[in-house]
């Protein structure tokens, strides 16, 4: 049995300075959901855990109309959608938080823990990217800030460097007539990961689509931003030819592999029908 110290600071600049000494032999825990099972099982070596449930930014949640949305990187799913404010202002997070793991899972499980795994089939990040949203990450330099597409460097694996920590993601004030969706496929209940997903936002006035993003899951080696497909309708009249020509960019740029859970194509034809959909729904959320 492989000893690991545990931490538990009460600052940012407290679990910095533990991570730094740690060399790169140190993670952070915010739900636990996916680095508890990892090392478990041994997919994850560590020296220490540093407890981030008892530092005030990491689990800070705000909401203000102007300024948008700020998360801490370790308030769990159910505080998201248990706050009336946040539900109604976005809904597109609430499609991706109610749908990570059961409601015991939701009860530790973060989005900024989903983040830092890194998975291609995080379902929480599409959406994120979809609105936008920036990571504040700490680290024994100062704080920088990042777009979330830009964080993901491969499967497992981000940006931070030895000493950082995601301290909270924020996420700008929902436009007027805007709005948000996250869909996925599953091939069944019992397994619980994405075959392919669809986070996607739009913003319209007089009819035309006057912003959007769209970003796939489980189709790539990271969680796929297509910035061509939302540049692709902006401009353009909502209606089902704009949506649809959208929906096919995002099927060309899916690169998926075959695996259990689907075939090349499948997970490709899966991107144009889920993108579709969402938008259609975001359209309906934006009126």
């Amino acid at each position: 049995m492989k000893w690991i110290d545990y931490e538990s600071p009460h600052s940012v600049r407290e679990a910095v300075d533990l991570l730094a000494d740690a060399g790169g032999r140190g993670r952070v825990l915010a739900g636990g959901t996916d680095l508890l099972v990892a090392l478990r099982v041994g997919r994850s070596d560590t020296d220490l855990v540093v407890d981030g449930k008892n530092i005030p930014e990491l689990n800070e949640i705000t909401y203000d109309p102007d300024s948008g949305l700020t998360l801490g990187a370790a308030v769990p799913c159910y505080r998201i959608y248990g706050n009336t404010a946040v539900s109604n202002a976005y809904a597109g997070l609430i499609d991706a938080a109610t749908l990570i793991g059961g409601t015991q899972i939701q009860g530790r499980a973060s989005l900024g823990g989903n983040l830092c795994n890194a998975a291609p089939s995080g379902d929480s990040i599409p959406v994120m990217v979809a609105l936008g949203a920036t990571c504040n990450i700490a680290g024994p330099n100062g704080n920088r800030q990042l777009a979330v597409e830009d964080f993901c460097t491969a499967p497992g694996r981000n940006v931070l460097v030895d000493g950082e920590l995601l301290v909270s993601i924020h996420f700008p004030a929902p436009a007027a007539n805007s709005g948000a969706r996250y869909l996925r496929f599953i091939p069944r209940n019992e397994m619980d990961i994405a075959v392919a997903g669809a986070g996607v936002s739009v913003e319209i006035e007089d009819g035309v689509f006057k912003s959007a993003r769209v970003c796939l899951a489980s189709v790539a080696p990271t969680p796929l931003f297509v910035r061509e497909a939302g540049e692709a309708l902006v401009g353009k009249p909502v209606n089902d030819e704009s949506v649809q020509e959208a929906a096919s960019i995002a099927e060309e740029a899916a690169r998926p592999i075959t695996d259990m859970r689907g075939t090349i194509e499948y997970r490709k034809h899966l991107c144009n029908v889920l993108t579709r959909r969402a938008l259609n729904t975001a359209i309906e959320r934006a009126s």
